[in-house]
């Protein structure tokens, strides 16, 4: 079973070449809104894809940060299977986007070229989050399969084993599975990840607080002083009060609310001077730990709803990037966060220029739920290209498709064989 990854694939374009960039996207949305204008379906390995252009923002008095093509993919690894599939498969198609950026190989420029150009403009994340780690998306495809199987068959066969005991009905269950060729995998549970993997990730597990012990003392002196830097600056933000654009409101709503899922990506300012760029740089680190190691098994603190997200530096620490895949409309989207972790958005995003005021990093901003939904609109990102590997599947659904097949063959008691049934 392999562990998810994030791929991030960041281009400069110049001024002169974004309404290009833009036609492009415009165009591969018109004829396949769901990746098929670039091929992204016949990627294997792959959850969600996305293909956006994220616009030329201002930089003070540090000069103003370019426009950028952005590629971004959650994957299952090894991320470099990932970038040859994509060179292979999608060369072509990405060749329309591309080169309109920077240094990007001629057309006519081996395979190993452009590999090497997408290699020398990844971006690392921030921060992480994958909703289930290990749960690859053939697995997520199979389980799907699985549950259909089985549902058809009863379908056909409930007549007969209406009145029977679960018993009976799971022991029938299971016989036609394993008279079914093509769902000889479901007869055994998905394998854990590699072991390397997993003891790579128990060093960083225990590594981390450790390094954290060793440097308690020097924390426990530079507290005081962040606290009074951060009450000066709070006291000087300066917080946005104008709403969307109605005509940006209804390019995004253009994009949302196709399939089972949304995309949502934003992009933001950070406030100037470095406090902010290195409060933000600590925060993020420290979602991406807790991401890594405890919200890993379908819940984000409270919400369940997200199937990946990221965070993402650009620009020198002077702009963040959120991307994230999730079911449901953006407004119940936001009202969860609201509701569940309005304290870890205020953590995170309060680092942002115009983001509501904030007292104590963590009180306030998105608790004015207007305000915050009116800074989220703002600054999100139409998604022009977006590709879902199992757009019908929510998390719901796919943790359901798990248990079901987790609880296929095993010993079960009355409850539990009960309990298994109304899975279905």
């Amino acid at each position: 079973m392999p562990h998810q990854l994030p791929v991030t694939i960041r281009a400069p374009v110049a001024a002169d070449r974004v309404a290009a960039v833009r036609d492009v996207l415009d165009e591969a949305n018109e004829k396949g809104p769901f990746g098929a204008y670039f091929c992204f379906p016949d990627l294997e390995n792959v959850h969600f894809v996305r293909l956006l252009l994220v616009p030329e923002g201002p930089g003070g008095a540090e000069g103003g940060m370019p426009a950028a093509v952005v590629y971004i993919a959650e994957v299952d690894a090894p991320q470099r299977r990932h970038l040859a599939d994509l060179v292979r498969t999608c060369g072509d198609d990405l060749e329309k986007v591309f080169r309109h950026c920077e240094g990007y190989p001629a057309a006519d420029a081996p395979a190993r070229a452009r590999l090497a150009w997408l290699r020398s403009h990844r971006v690392r994340s921030a921060a992480f989050y994958v909703n289930t780690v290990g749960r690859g998306s053939r697995q997520i495809l199979q389980e799907a399969q699985l549950r259909e199987a089985i549902e058809e068959f009863l379908d056909r066969r409930g007549p007969e084993l209406a009145g029977a005991a679960p018993e009976r009905i799971r022991a029938a269950v299971q016989e036609h599975v394993t008279g079914r060729e093509d769902l000889a995998w479901a007869r055994s549970g998905p394998p854990a990840p590699a072991l390397w993997w997993r003891i790579r990730e128990t060093a960083h597990l225990v590594v981390v607080p450790l390094l954290g012990l060793l440097l308690l003392p020097v924390l426990l002196i530079a507290l005081p002083l962040w606290t009074v830097l951060l009450r000066w600056h709070e006291a000087r933000d300066v917080p946005g009060t104008g709403c969307p654009a109605r005509a940006h409101e209804r390019e995004l709503a253009g994009y949302e609310d196709f399939v089972a899922q949304n995309p949502f990506t934003a992009v933001g300012s950070v406030k100037p001077g470095p406090f902010r760029r290195i409060t933000l740089t600590v925060i993020l680190f420290l979602v991406d730990y807790a991401a890594r190691h405890f919200f890993n098994r379908g819940d984000l603190a409270g919400v369940k709803t997200i199937h990946f997200a990221r965070w993402l530096s650009i620009e020198g620490g002077r702009r963040v990037v959120f991307a994230s895949n999730y079911d449901g409309s953006l407004e119940s989207y936001m009202d969860d966060f609201i509701d569940k972790v309005a304290w870890g958005l205020n953590a995170v995003f309060s680092n942002g220029l115009g983001y509501p005021r904030t007292r104590w990093l963590v009180v306030g901003g998105a608790e004015d739920e207007l305000a915050f939904k009116h800074y989220l609109r703002s600054h999100q990102l139409p998604t022009q290209v977006w590709y879902s590997a199992y757009d019908t599947l929510t998390t719901h659904t796919v943790g359901t498709n798990a248990r079901i097949r987790a609880g296929l063959f095993g010993p079960l008691g009355p409850a539990q064989t009960e309990a298994w049934l109304a899975l279905l």
